[in-house]
């Protein structure tokens, strides 16, 4: 049972993800990464609006106040080393501002994207 548990929320993620790509398109941003996965940790979607780099982590719960904080200290950190290594490899990009934003997502509201959320 829960692995057919874990199944569907990894079914659901997933899901959230690609709508909040569509949805960050319509509000400007241009997409250059999803689902990244290198050996320091991992990130959801790395978008760019203007001077601005987003690195963004999505989730989706069943209640908005769950998904807000299903993300860890620690998990950020992953997501801050993983945005480090990528940066790098991508020097062109290093000189923009860089943000770790939350897209959370629950069935009664939709997405909330919160701007800045964490600093390392």
């Amino acid at each position: 049972m829960a692995r057919r548990d874990r199944r569907g929320a990894e079914k659901r993620g997933r899901y959230a993800e690609a709508l909040s790509v569509i949805w960050l398109r319509l509000k400007g941003y241009s997409i250059l990464a999803t689902r990244l996965k290198l050996a320091v940790g991992e990130i959801d979607i790395i978008a760019r609006r203007g001077n601005v780099l987003a690195f963004i982590e999505v989730k989706f719960r069943t209640e908005l106040a769950t998904a807000q904080t299903a993300v860890t200290r620690k998990s950020w950190a992953r997501i801050a080393r993983a945005a480090e290594v990528w940066t790098a490899r991508h020097p062109s990009l290093s000189r923009l501002d860089w943000r770790y934003d939350l897209i959370a997502w629950s069935r009664r509201t939709g997405p909330r994207h919160y701007r800045d959320y964490w600093r390392p």
